[in-house]
């Protein structure tokens, strides 16, 4: 067998479709264009994202998503339980403290304490935002949750 010899299976191929070459060919005159408009003209077919000047459906999409806030803050979760776990006795925990225990990366960043676990010795807790179990839980224990104002540009010192 030579590639000269290799061909289609019969009547697996079509000729293509001349189209406008005279009315005895049944593609004649209109060519399969239909008549007038858009479609008609040559160049006239549009891309699959126009939509004859609506917005496409590909920018209207973002809208029906909703948005991002671009002003979220992202807290750091520190739970009871970890604040149990670290020997803390009679010191007033700071944002600095968190980070150096590793309870936080940074002490720049915004903390939340959530109530998860048990505390059993009195705590001064600093941070910026606590849940109403954990306040409970740190002053049925005997210490105090001091919330301290969040400014995303301000240094652990100022805070």
């Amino acid at each position: 067998m030579k590639l000269n010899d290799l061909s289609p299976n019969p009547g697996s191929t079509k000729s293509r479709k001349r189209v406008g070459r005279g009315i005895s060919a049944g593609q004649g005159k209109t060519a399969g264009r239909g008549t007038k408009g858009q479609g008609a003209r040559s160049g006239g077919i549009k891309g699959p994202y126009f939509e004859g000047g609506q917005l496409p459906l590909a920018r209207r999409l973002p809208f029906k998503r909703g948005f991002t806030n671009i002003r979220r803050i992202e807290y750091k979760v520190v739970n009871l339980q970890r604040l149990a776990e670290c020997d803390f006795e009679g010191e007033t925990v700071t944002l600095e403290l968190m980070a150096e225990f590793g309870l936080i990366k940074k002490a720049t960043d915004p903390v939340v304490v959530l109530g998860e676990g048990e505390l059993t010795t009195a705590l001064i807790v600093r941070a910026h935002r606590f849940s109403s179990s954990a306040k409970e839980k740190i002053e049925a224990a005997g210490g105090t949750a001091e919330v301290i104002a969040y400014s995303p540009k301000a240094t652990p010192a100022e805070s």
